[in-house]
């Protein structure tokens, strides 16, 4: 991805949205990554009081918007923002930790969420879980309307 990492920035500056779920979100922060984000990407299982600790196929709660919710989860980031950064964070993992945001790039728009809003039924079943809200895409529908609305 370094070769096309320069025309992803220009295309979002100009306007473009970038939406990355999980590895992109990852590459949406600064290193290794594509430098989108106000703030870069760390391992989350690595955070101080993360409620996973290895890179397992697992279920995350997040608090999504207020409400709590259980998601599709395998050794993701977490979003470290810099102090004051121009975010709004859609969901934090339970040690308060950013799960899922939207910030303006230039002219564009970068959503990047870790846990797996677009995981179906086959991802929990192949993975033995059960996910105790069952299979719903509405947090990845907001996830998508937010980022086309913008901040």
């Amino acid at each position: 991805m370094k070769d096309a990492a320069g025309a992803i920035r220009d295309w979002t500056r100009e306007g473009g949205r970038y939406l990355g779920f999980c590895m992109c979100g990852y590459l949406a922060g600064s290193d290794p990554g594509f430098g989108l984000l106000p703030g870069t990407t760390e391992q989350y299982i690595t955070t101080p009081s993360a409620s996973i600790h290895d890179g397992r196929e697992t279920i995350v709660a997040v608090s999504w918007e207020s409400r709590r919710r259980h998601m599709y989860f395998q050794d993701g980031p977490v979003f470290v923002l810099d102090d004051g950064a121009n975010a709004s964070v859609l969901a934090t993992y339970d040690n308060g930790t950013p799960a899922a945001l939207v910030a303006p790039y230039g002219s564009g728009q970068v959503a990047v969420v870790v846990p797996h809003p677009e995981a179906d039924t086959t991802w929990y079943s192949d993975a033995g879980l059960n996910n105790p809200d069952g299979v719903r895409f509405d947090l990845g529908h907001d996830l998508i309307e937010e980022t086309i609305r913008g901040l």
